[in-house]
């Protein structure tokens, strides 16, 4: 591009849009790069754009079988229009292209930038010096640059925030690509976890989620077995702070210091989500999960002792390599014994280049879906008599947006109950806002959601609504056509410490 082709360009608004696929920690990272995106002067492109923006990223996850298939498509959708609009631009981050790395723009030679998991920081210099050089930029760190939390960041919610506590993970479950693309676990020093923590309630958040990748292995490469529950306790002293939760944890870290934390620290929720996989001992030596059955149902009924309302979620693996009707069978008696309120079942499906995929005894496809259907219906018959239970029960609701979708043609809203639980009540007569907390007693239920249909007993407004409120009042305000610059090229700048704001199934 020649100096006169970028005096032209001045002042024209470039707008972005990013595509997320995969885990939390995927969903955390788009936060950042949209962050990123915007500090350096692109401007979110309107809702159900669908391609219609400047520059298109695609954050990417390497779990399923037919990952890349997905993306190529989408890619492909994206040619014609990237042909006859000058100067658009599409990058391809994360799991997958940590992965495939060169392999994408020889697919895909329309695209222009190709990151990965431990660079993310790098977008707006990669495709700025991709529209300089006029070719693709692809840039892929071993190691980690910078922990995501440090960027810059554009959260999708006012009242809620993910908080990275750790990256990476340190195990080697056969079925799992994630330590391969995401590295050794690397856990952040407390203080800044704490620091950050402040920082959002002090902006209106009222509930935040630890995340990780194996999150409750915290404190592995900091040397304190202990600091995981230290960090909930800690959690407990930050005033303002009304929810913690955290995602996603391994049985074979769940130690009873964290289940003390958990039921002595009230603003811990009561809900926990442990993976299971399998129930089997022998399906889960193969998966090189560290613990047996017996040690995972000891963890739940430690749990439901200390958190008689604790609502437990699972993900579940059917039709892993090898997988007996004997094995499938210690499955379903662990769903029975664990009583999950609801649970993640998967199909197995092939992770390239894990190496479960290599393993003799693929099920067949027809015995897998035969297998996740009984799994599928006992569970849905669990879910529904536990969430019977709840009947009856008053609970504090915290209002939440664009969860129940059929809110408008039933008049109600929708939100979460201390245990994480989707609840639909009765709009009442006085503004609510989404933040904002309600005292409901539950009429009905299915199984997967709860139901209020009486008025509400109370409603209790927040510094997080007031939060919403005040983002959903700027955003109305802003003027259609602002014009900006172009980008700044570069890195942004580290937020202070004091101001600074999982994948596969673990």
């Amino acid at each position: 591009m020649t100096s006169s082709d970028r005096s032209q360009a001045v002042d024209v608004q470039r707008t972005y849009e990013v595509r997320t696929y995969g885990c939390q920690m995927n969903v955390h990272d788009s936060e950042r790069l949209s962050g990123l995106l915007e500090d350096a002067g692109y401007v979110r492109a309107p809702e159900g754009s669908d391609g219609d923006a400047d520059v298109v990223v695609f954050n990417t996850c390497a779990v399923r079988e037919n990952a890349d298939n997905k993306l190529y498509g989408n890619l492909g959708r994206l040619a014609p229009r990237k042909t006859s609009r000058p100067g658009m631009q599409i990058a391809v981050g994360g799991c997958l292209a940590q992965k495939d790395r060169d392999t994408i723009v020889k697919k895909a030679p329309w695209v222009d930038v190709v990151f990965g998991t431990h660079n993310i920081g790098k977008l707006p210099v990669l495709l700025e010096r991709a529209r300089i050089q006029e070719e693709a930029q692809i840039e892929i760190a071993e190691s980690l640059e910078a922990f995501p939390s440090t960027l810059p960041t554009r959260r999708e919610s006012a009242y809620a925030a993910w908080v990275s506590i750790s990256v990476g993970c340190n195990n080697t479950c056969t079925f799992c690509i994630v330590p391969a693309l995401r590295g050794k676990e690397e856990d952040r020093r407390p203080g800044d976890i704490l620091a950050e923590i402040e920082a959002l309630v002090a902006e209106g958040v009222s509930e935040i989620t630890l995340l990780g990748q194996n999150v409750n292995a915290y404190g592995s490469d900091l040397g304190d077995r202990e600091a995981f529950s230290k960090l909930l306790r800690a959690c407990g002293e930050i005033e303002g702070l009304e929810r913690v939760r955290f995602t996603s944890p391994h049985p074979r870290d769940f130690t009873d210091d964290v289940i003390a934390a958990m039921a002595e620290t009230p603003n811990v929720m009561p809900q926990l989500h442990m993976p299971l996989q399998s129930g089997s001992d022998t399906v889960l030596r193969a998966m090189r999960r560290s613990y047996r059955q017996e040690r995972f149902l000891g963890i739940i009924e430690k749990v439901r002792a200390a958190i008689p309302h604790a609502a437990i979620s699972t993900d579940i693996i059917v039709g892993f390599p090898g997988e007996t009707e004997e094995d499938f069978e210690q499955t379903m008696h662990t769903v029975r014994e664990a009583r999950f309120a609801n649970a993640f079942t998967f199909q197995y499906s092939k992770r390239p280049g894990t190496p479960a995929a290599e393993m003799d005894g693929q099920i067949p496809k027809e015995v897998v879906q035969a297998r996740y259907e009984r799994l599928v219906a006992l569970q849905e018959e669990i879910s529904w008599e536990e969430n019977k239970k709840n009947v009856g029960r008053t609970l504090e609701v915290m209002v939440a947006e664009g969860e129940g979708r059929k809110d408008g043609s039933t008049h109600r809203l929708s939100g979460r109950a201390p245990d994480n639980r989707l609840v639909h009540f009765t709009k009442p007569d006085e503004e609510v806002r989404p933040g904002d907390v309600v005292t409901v007693e539950i009429t009905y239920a299915a199984p997967h959601h709860l139901l209020a249909e009486g008025p509400t007993t109370a409603v209790r407004r927040t510094r997080a609504g007031d939060a919403w409120e005040k983002r959903t009042t700027e955003a109305a305000a802003k003027p259609a056509g602002v014009l900006l610059g172009l980008p700044k090229i570069g890195v942004p700048e580290p937020l202070p410490a004091a101001a600074a704001p999982a994948c596969g199934s673990h």
